[in-house]
């Protein structure tokens, strides 16, 4: 068993508000320690075992709650009370997490990394939740908040029929790193004034751009006003 003198994960809070992650890193750590066994209804393991999955848990709880189940002497009875008592959390959460996932939008981020980070930790508590969240329903909620100028974006990357969420928001990435360097050789090669994108867009000439190694075949994702955005390439406009 490693060394207890440090914490494998952050201790059970006293308020229990990160009762939801706790638990699951608990299960984790004493499964890895063949000490999973001890946390089951009717188990019967060793006393040395059950000794080492007390230790380990009592280690892992606020200074307040050692004292509070100071008397408990079985990983079981410890568990079960913990259970008990923090479990309502979920009942906290859940109604949280379902309203940050039905307001999630891919266009209220600044980059497809930041609204990446953002739709896995309200996946992450809807799963600790109990709800069932799956790769058709990320690639659904991605697809269906594309900014509203750039359904043509939105319906283009619907038809390479994704199947992996990791898949879409890997080519989002790429493009919207692509994107980023098209910008860079716009503003260098061409003796533009500051202006926003909306107006820097619309008078650029494919002719006058060379975009064929930067931009990819179908769009270039665009960071608009602190919003992300899609147009269509140049490739496409100039055909």
């Amino acid at each position: 068993m490693s060394n207890l003198s440090k914490l494998e994960f952050t201790a059970l809070d006293i308020s229990g508000n990160n009762y939801l992650p706790w638990i699951l890193d608990a299960k984790i750590h004493l499964t890895a320690n063949n000490l999973g066994e001890t946390i089951v209804d009717g188990n019967q393991t060793s006393p040395q075992d059950k000794a080492k999955a007390m230790i380990f848990l009592r280690h892992h709880l606020h200074e307040d709650l050692k004292r509070e189940y100071l008397t408990v002497e079985d990983p079981l009875e410890l568990w079960t009370n913990i259970k008990e008592r923090f479990d309502h959390q979920k009942l906290v959460l859940l109604p949280k997490a379902r309203y940050e996932w039905l307001h999630l939008r891919l266009q209220d981020f600044k980059t497809v990394s930041e609204y990446n980070s953002a739709l896995f930790r309200i996946t992450s508590e809807l799963k600790l939740c109990g709800e069932k969240i799956t790769d058709e329903d990320m690639l659904e909620k991605t697809f269906s908040t594309f900014h509203a100028s750039n359904m043509l974006m939105s319906h283009q990357y619907r038809e390479r029929q994704f199947t992996k969420y990791s898949e879409l928001i890997s080519c989002l990435m790429v493009a919207e790193q692509n994107n980023k360097l098209l910008l860079q050789n716009i503003n260098r090669d061409l003796p533009v004034q500051a202006h926003s994108l909306k107006r820097m867009w619309p008078i650029i000439k494919a002719d006058e751009v060379e975009v064929e190694a930067a931009a990819p075949a179908e769009v270039v994702v665009v960071v608009e006003d602190g919003v992300t955005h899609g147009i269509e390439s140049l490739r496409t406009q100039k055909k």
